[in-house]
């Protein structure tokens, strides 16, 4: 069982790339319906850019794609984290306390998926990662005084 357990946390940091990846396109695709109606749901039928939920489709489609990049991970997750909060609470908690009932299930995942990465970064696929490969510190001995 260890080797079996040291042998899956060995692709830990791609599966964690991927996970990011695959919660900005499903964030993404709320907010290209809600703003481009692509695809048509009737739901967002009636959704403008200036309502609440034209809003909360923005958030969706800018953080989206950055959780998609890796760019900024650890804000972008944080906004869409508090975003779903708010979603399950100003849109699905009023319809009743389980979140099987209310329809709340999918605001309640992104929101702790999220969370997750708020702490656990955007991976080695990201350009957050790409970033801190080109930033290499100089050695305390090879600085100039």
């Amino acid at each position: 069982m260890d080797q079996f357990n040291r042998m899956l946390a060995r692709f830990e940091p791609m599966v964690l790339s991927i996970f990011r990846i695959m919660v900005g396109l499903l964030l993404l695709q709320y907010g290209v319906a809600k703003l481009f109606k692509f695809p048509a749901v009737p739901a967002f039928a009636s959704v403008t850019p200036t309502s609440l939920f034209g809003i909360a489709g923005m958030i969706e489609l800018v953080f989206g794609a950055l959780l998609i990049l890796g760019l900024g991970t650890r804000v972008a997750a944080f906004i869409l984290c508090g975003e779903m909060a708010f979603a399950y609470f100003i849109g699905h908690f009023p319809r009743g306390f389980i979140p099987l009932l209310n329809g709340g299930n999918a605001a309640i995942l992104f929101c702790f998926a999220c969370l997750y990465l708020v702490f656990a970064g955007g991976g080695p696929w990201s350009v957050d990662a790409m970033m801190r490969k080109r930033v290499t510190p100089v050695p305390r001995t090879q600085r100039s005084a």
